[in-house]
């Protein structure tokens, strides 16, 4: 007896769910279906791979590393299909792109039309959450391709990096500058720094770049978008990081004022990610190019456009005054 690709599957499932009943609904199959090929799975490896408990199952030692072995397998054997379906043209088919929440609204909007118009062959499919869960189901063939802030430090993925998104400090339109041009990082002590909850990597670039961890001036109050962040800041709850790829959205019809830091600037940098065993990379690169086109000639090259004009404005009016 051989070991079949729907024993790796099913085994796949468990060693995800741990629980029979669990596992049997993620393959569409029923439990005792699942569990008669588990027990065959065993068998032919001449080992046992799971411990069955009250509350479902335990891999064992020996079953963990083969859930480490058959996760590979699973991964190359969908990596070989794609080659197949997508050996011929770049972005047909189906492709599963997932985005994080801070950039998905900003990117999503300009680059999709390019996407519809170059390649009318391309079945989309949009998965936007927080950076450990998209990085979870890239690494479980989930996901083929991710829109994120880098760096993703994983042995098993490929990073290509696409621009440097700034940061910069938003706070209510009524508050008073005294002429400065350039914002700095003292500028937000004693400040209420609003910023996104737990998990969401902007929130902790921001911490990093205040050298802040979570103390009393830091208020993230559950919110899961810029957008609530932005409201806040605009009705004088406290201040921002506000990245410059939101500035076209997050600006328009609110009362904030918006200034840039001093260099050093604070800035992430915006990338794709993928499997490195991945057969689609001219497909992932295209795509980056396609966003690179976005970033440049979207909504915010108009925002950037008016901040830069702004900023000069503000100089003008500066020199006349102490003139």
């Amino acid at each position: 007896m051989s070991v079949t690709l729907k024993q790796l599957r099913y085994f796949d499932a468990l060693s995800r769910e741990l629980h029979f009943g669990r596992a049997a609904e993620a393959c569409a199959v029923t439990q005792p279906a699942l569990s008669m090929q588990i027990n065959e799975l065993e068998q032919t490896l001449g080992l046992t791979l799971v411990e069955r408990t009250r509350n479902g199952v335990r891999l064992t030692p020996k079953g963990e590393e083969i859930a480490l072995r058959v996760s590979r397998i699973l991964g190359d054997v969908r990596d070989l299909v794609s080659f197949a379906h997508h050996s011929n043209r770049v972005l047909t088919g189906s492709l599963r792109f997932g985005v994080i929440p801070s950039i998905a609204p900003y990117m999503l909007p300009p680059l999709l039309p390019l996407l519809r118009d170059a390649y009318p062959d391309l079945e989309l499919h949009v998965r936007e959450t927080q950076t450990s869960h998209l990085v979870e189901e890239l690494l479980e063939g989930k996901l083929d391709v991710l829109l994120l802030a880098l760096p993703i430090k994983h042995p098993d993925l490929e990073e290509h990096k696409l621009f440097q998104d700034p940061f910069l400090l938003a706070l209510p339109k009524q508050r008073k500058m005294a002429g400065r041009l350039r914002a700095t990082k003292e500028m937000i002590e004693g400040e209420k720094l609003l910023l996104l909850e737990e998990g969401h990597c902007l929130r902790d670039q921001a911490l990093t770049y205040c050298s802040l961890k979570q103390v009393d001036t830091v208020n993230t109050f559950g919110a899961s978008s810029l957008g609530t962040i932005v409201e806040m800041v605009s009705a004088g709850f406290g201040v921002t990081l506000l990245p410059e790829l939101s500035l076209g959205t997050e600006e328009r019809g609110r009362e904030l004022t918006v200034i840039r830091f001093a260099d050093p600037e604070p800035a992430r940098t915006v990338g794709l990610v993928w499997r490195n065993t991945s057969p689609r990379k001219d497909d992932f690169r295209e795509l980056g190019r396609l966003a690179i086109e976005a970033w440049q000639n979207g909504p915010l090259a108009q925002a950037r456009h008016m901040h830069e004009s702004n900023k000069k404005q503000a100089g003008r009016d500066i020199s006349a005054e102490t003139s």
